[in-house]
């Protein structure tokens, strides 16, 4: 997600630098895409068309998947999402939490670790997702970390392994990923690339969820 530090509303300008998690979600209160980072609010610009589309696109399918096989919640941004290992405030594109951690989820944020998240990758934000972002879901544990390049039309999945480091996980030969977080979900990465993105009906009887 681009990052913005330009505008930035009246009443969250007036706040110290440094700030507490609390502090930060009753700033942000009302929908303002902002993250916390070292107690200082980053503001976020406004989204791309085509990482607008990717995000509603992978968010439907994700969660009419996972509300059929009754797996728990997909949320999408503006959620925050409280990493208490590093301390900042996180607001992933997509974040999937199981049923064994939907206690965590609050009205206006998760306190702790889901169980995936997906980073739609855009210029501006391509050192964070791939550097600072990568460090802390591999220290909270996230047993799950997708990153989305529609530029450069490039897909890359980690998984956490039992030496709680983060492992690429590749396609299969026809260039499916299979999801371990989100039980039986699997994507075929070339989906994401067309333009028009494929219909999330036919998406979703290929996967086999509706008749």
């Amino acid at each position: 997600m681009d990052v913005l530090t330009l505008d930035r509303p009246v009443e969250v300008q007036e706040l110290k630098k440094s700030i507490t998690f609390q502090e930060f979600l009753a700033a942000v209160d009302g929908g303002i895409h902002a993250e916390l980072e070292d107690g200082e609010v980053i503001f976020m610009s406004p989204a791309s068309v085509p990482h607008q589309e990717l995000s509603g696109w992978l968010y439907t399918i994700l969660r009419f998947f996972v509300r059929q096989r009754r797996l728990g919640r997909i949320l999408q941004a503006p959620f925050t999402v409280r990493l208490n290992v590093s301390e900042q405030g996180r607001e992933p594109d997509l974040l999937f939490i199981g049923h064994a951690k939907l206690a965590q989820l609050h009205s206006g944020f998760l306190d702790g670790p889901p169980d995936l998240v997906v980073e739609i990758i855009s210029p501006e934000s391509i050192d964070r997702d791939r550097g600072r972002k990568f460090v802390e879901y591999e220290a909270e544990r996230i047993p799950e970390y997708w990153l989305i390049d529609p530029i450069r039309e490039q897909a890359e999945f980690y998984r956490l392994g039992k030496d709680s480091r983060y492992h690429q996980a590749l396609p299969d030969a026809d260039g499916i990923f299979h999801s371990e977080s989100v039980p039986d979900f699997w994507l075929r990465t070339a989906w994401m690339w067309e333009d028009p993105l494929p219909n999330e009906l036919d998406v979703l009887r290929e996967l086999g969820v509706l008749s």
